[in-house]
């Protein structure tokens, strides 16, 4: 399952949806708001998403990784504005075997990061924002992207 929260992700509930006494492998993957980026100091970070699509597309890589042969899988991403070291992303996956849930991890993170469209702004130490990993067409990472190339570039 997939799901958007603008609240934080609570990882003991997590694990528990994809715990299952099939299961002999977990693999987690949780993503921390960082102090840096390309040399640069953040102070905040938020995400901006189009949660409807998001959702739906973000469940389809979940069901795409269902060919690594999981048993579960689940990823939680938040939006708004987050603190350095705050938790803004987790894949849980649970699996007979580790080989398939870690395959499958690492497949539905990367797959998150190219194909939903979520955007984040940083907050620098010198006052200025800009919009970075952009990767749903954006090549302007230094002014928030409009609504509508949002849209046409989660579709693309």
């Amino acid at each position: 399952m997939f799901s958007i929260s603008n609240t934080p992700i609570d990882l003991d509930a997590l694990k528990r949806q994809v715990s299952t006494p099939e299961a002999g492998g977990f693999v987690a993957f949780e993503g921390w708001v960082r102090e840096n980026n390309e040399g640069k100091k953040v102070t905040a970070l938020e995400y901006e998403a189009y949660e409807e699509l998001a959702v739906k597309e973000g469940q389809r890589i979940i069901d795409e990784a269902r060919k690594f042969d999981i048993l579960k899988a689940y990823c939680v991403h938040r939006t708004g504005p987050l603190r350095i070291g705050d938790l803004a992303v987790v894949v849980m996956v649970s699996s007979a075997h580790r080989k398939a849930a870690f395959v499958a991890c690492e497949f539905i993170i990367n797959e998150i990061k190219k194909r939903v469209p979520i955007w984040k702004r940083e907050s620098y130490e010198d006052g200025t924002t800009s919009w970075v990993n952009c990767a749903h067409g954006h090549e302007d990472t230094h002014s928030q992207p409009s609504v509508s190339s949002k849209i046409q570039g989660a579709k693309s």
